[in-house]
């Protein structure tokens, strides 16, 4: 075998392992008994290390080495590059520090469970505390590996060559903007009519049915995925086994609605990678601002929108016997384009995110540059939500512990959910200017034109591309904050002129 046939067939057992790790995971958070949790982690801390230990291989060296003398395609190349990366960065790992952090985040994670109903941070902070130590850990030995800073070596895992110099600037110009935006738009809403009230209860059986119903019409395969419910909203699963999750509220059915559209955009990007490619690290997603702008664009650009919210009117009334001028379109897109404050970051509309996003970023860079305690979060956290916000969260279940992400070893994740928000923006604008067909479709329920534009430009990529590459390449310029800023005078300012977004 060549020496890349050797990285292909590795990669494609590496991917095996992977998947079953995602699909044992996913189990954890929706399906498994909480007395299995000790062994789960066991198991899991166990599988990780194996994996590790395939990505760490020393023939990986040798056979990046002979294959960089092959006649190779343009995908084998990027392959090749997209190895070289992973390599480099976990070789820089040893393996009892992967087992330590993967122990300490499965503890923390149930510890989180139970801190978090009963907002009680000081049960939590031991187990935080070792779960940072050891995300420092990590973040020292991959930065001193690719010459990043601790922060920033933990970014590229989730961001490839994302650096926190720019994205300081993108989120102080964004803070800059959003508070006397949203008091703006507040503004604007308060001459508006208002916006009569949906009356529950909506049963979760009913909600659960519209969820699927509006999966199939945005285009999920249900043969390669399903929906459950966690506690936390998320995409996961492995590859051909898509699993999104959701929470219900009897007495809001939007949030759990949205709620799996927006992961549903997640998995249609899983759905619609490069099959021939699909166990190798090219066939996998660009980046996480990529993968988020997926799940953005379907949630917040395209479903809602006036003409999605007409077509989904009626279905919606048909769900919960609805009858009455609250179920009508136009009030129906005033309420899913309501802008408030509020303290939880998943339940935040479009234009307040943002914040809850630059609150999280600022705070963990502090906390992973230790500059200072982790014993001061809930304060810092409150602080931060009154500066940029407006409100103070009145415990910390709705404040410093609403969040799975630092409990499992999420660290330098945060900041891509607005730069995902930013780069779903710039995505719909190109893709309807490009197919005029892309927004009466979606008045009809038809989002075919929308999902083969992002088929061909983002989903069938994988990382073929660099992120600024293929952001460049399918709108023709890289990330620019100005079009989300346009995006958001042009949705929520009314009769705001457009020059504030400039």
């Amino acid at each position: 075998m060549s020496a890349y046939s050797e990285l292909s067939a590795h990669f494609t057992r590496t991917a095996a392992l992977g998947n079953g790790i995602g699909i044992l995971q996913w189990d954890s958070d929706t399906m498994m008994p909480k007395g299995a949790a000790e062994t789960r982690a066991e198991s899991l801390a166990l599988l990780r290390v194996l994996h590790h230990g395939m990505v760490t291989d020393p023939r990986i060296g040798d056979w990046l080495a002979g294959a960089s003398g092959e006649d190779l395609g343009p995908w084998e190349q990027a392959n090749v590059r997209e190895i070289e990366r992973q390599y480099t960065v976990q070789t820089a790992l040893p393996a009892d520090l992967v087992d330590a952090a993967s122990r300490a985040s499965s503890k923390c994670e149930m510890a989180w469970r139970k801190a978090r109903a009963e907002a009680d941070f000081p049960a939590l902070l031991p187990y935080l505390e070792e779960v940072l130590r050891l995300q420092r850990e990590m973040g020292q030995a991959k930065g001193e590996k690719l010459g990043l800073s601790t922060y920033d070596a933990l970014l590229n895992d989730y961001e490839p060559g994302g650096r926190s110099a720019r994205i300081d600037a993108l989120f102080d110009d964004l803070a800059q903007f959003l508070p006397a935006f949203t008091e703006q738009v507040l503004e604007v809403q308060s001459r508006r009519p208002a916006t009569p009230p949906l009356s529950g209860p909506f049963a979760v059986e009913a909600q659960r049915a519209l969820g699927v119903e509006m999966m199939r019409t945005v285009g999920f395969d249900f043969d390669r995925g399903r929906l459950d419910v966690s506690t936390h909203p998320f995409c996961g699963g492995a590859d051909n086994d898509v699993r999104i999750t959701t929470r219900y509220d009897e007495a809001n059915f939007s949030k759990a609605l949205m709620g799996v559209l927006h992961e549903t955009g997640h998995a249609l990007y899983e759905q619609g990678r490069p099959r021939d490619y699909i166990f190798q690290p090219v066939g996998q997603a660009r980046s996480m601002s990529v993968h988020e702008s997926q799940s953005l664009l379907m949630e917040m650009q395209a479903c809602r929108s006036r003409e999605f919210l007409t077509f989904a009117a009626p279905r919606m009334r048909a769900a919960f016997n609805g009858a009455g001028p609250a179920w009508e379109a136009e009030a129906l897109w005033r309420s899913y384009t309501r802008v408030e404050r509020g303290f939880i970051r998943v339940d935040a509309d479009e234009v307040t995110y943002p914040a809850h996003v630059i609150l999280r970023y600022r705070l963990e860079k502090a906390l992973i540059g230790d500059e200072m305690k982790l014993s001061d979060l809930p304060g810092a956290w409150a602080e931060g939500m009154k500066t940029l916000l407006g409100v103070v969260p009145p415990d910390d279940r709705l404040g410093c512990l609403q969040d799975i992400h630092w409990p499992s070893g999420g660290w330098g994740y945060f900041p891509t959910y607005t730069l995902g928000a930013m780069t779903a923006a710039q995505l719909f604008d190109a893709a309807c200017k490009a197919d005029p067909s892309i927004l009466p479709g979606i008045a009809r329920g038809d989002f075919a034109p929308l999902l083969a534009w992002l088929r061909t430009n983002v989903h069938s990529q994988g990382s073929l591309l660099e992120t600024d590459a293929l952001l460049t390449r399918a709108t023709g310029r890289p990330l620019d904050a100005s079009v989300f800023k346009a995006h958001l005078v042009r949705r929520y300012g009314g009769e705001m002129e457009q020059h504030q977004a400039a």
